[in-house]
């Protein structure tokens, strides 16, 4: 099981850095967020079946085309900036690192979801259900991937590149360090279980090594990564900063995963999907980063770490 998981982690991350440093370089297009862009709406696509199945399990059936497309508009409309720098036009509504036009569009996603019960009515019981769950997959996947491109897109420079992979960096080692803490400290002492329901697994102890491993993620990366991506000239935040962004991500990163435990218990699932062998489906993979994504717009759109540009 390890085996696969670190496999799977190999080629995600290997494909990641990829493609991160392809836009660190504006290779081809030289517009930010052109090949990030593809794999955040394919992200989407896959979460919102995901999303999906785990509700059918249960025997809920939403409509599906107002998901799908309501996910993917959604994400798409925070992607716009992009467009706009590839096509060189400019429009009304859209602008960098915003979030107006994705929520205008989430609003008529309801509007949709709402009109695709009626059009299907047949009886009582099932429809406000259906809309619920709906509206919900949309929120959980395209509402907040979006938030994902308004980071990217905060900076249409080095700045927003840095603000996405600050949040990985840091909520992926807030998972690394809780799995191997908790896994290690469990052969040698007795650990205390955080949710023994919900997920038995986790462990209060695993939760600390999660929240040490956090604060030094975020260490390294204003000390380290930082710099590398903006240069010389830049300016480094308060170093009480780091550490506030490190403890706020692992907070919310660990809700995330809990948040999604709680989907798989509820509609009785052990994984998402099989599609990533070790580890489970890309809700699986993506549920911390994206209960991470809307806290960490916010440090950054508020000028935590300096004025956006």
């Amino acid at each position: 099981m390890l085996r696969w998981r670190l496999f799977s982690a190999g080629i995600i991350l290997a494909v990641l850095l990829s493609l991160l440093w392809l836009d660190a370089q504006r290779a081809v297009f030289g517009v930010a967020g052109v090949w990030l862009m593809p794999i955040l709406i394919a992200l989407t696509i896959m979460a919102t079946e995901e999303a999906l199945s785990l509700f059918r399990a249960k025997g809920h059936q939403p409509t599906a085309w107002p998901a799908y497309v309501g996910s993917v508009a959604v994400s798409f409309a925070a992607c716009l900036p992009t467009i706009e720098g590839l096509l060189g036009k400019s429009w009304p509504l859209v602008e960098p690192g915003r979030l107006d036009l994705p929520f205008c569009v989430f609003g008529l996603v309801i509007v949709a979801a709402f009109a695709a019960e009626m059009q299907r009515f047949a009886r009582p019981g099932h429809s406000v259900v259906n809309v619920a769950l709906l509206v919900f997959t949309v929120a959980y996947t395209g509402v907040l991937i979006s938030f994902l491109a308004a980071l990217r897109l905060i900076d249409m420079g080095p700045r927003g590149l840095a603000a996405v992979v600050s949040v990985i960096l840091v909520v992926k080692l807030t998972d690394t360090g809780a799995y191997f803490t908790g896994r290690t400290l469990s052969s040698v002492i007795k650990t205390h279980k955080m949710t023994p329901i919900l997920s038995p697994g986790k462990t209060w102890e695993g939760a600390i090594g999660g929240l040490l491993s956090a604060v030094f993620g975020s260490c390294l990366f204003f000390a380290v990564i930082y710099p590398w991506l903006l240069g010389p000239k830049h300016v480094v935040p308060p170093v009480w900063t780091w550490i506030v962004y490190g403890v706020v991500l692992c907070i919310s990163g660990t809700l995330g995963d809990l948040a999604e435990s709680l989907m798989k218990r509820d509609m009785e699932r052990k994984d998402s999907s099989t599609w990533l062998p070790g580890l489970g489906g890309v809700l699986d993979v993506l549920d911390s980063i994206l209960m991470s994504a809307p806290p960490a717009y916010l440090c950054w759109a508020a000028g935590l770490f300096g004025p956006n540009s």
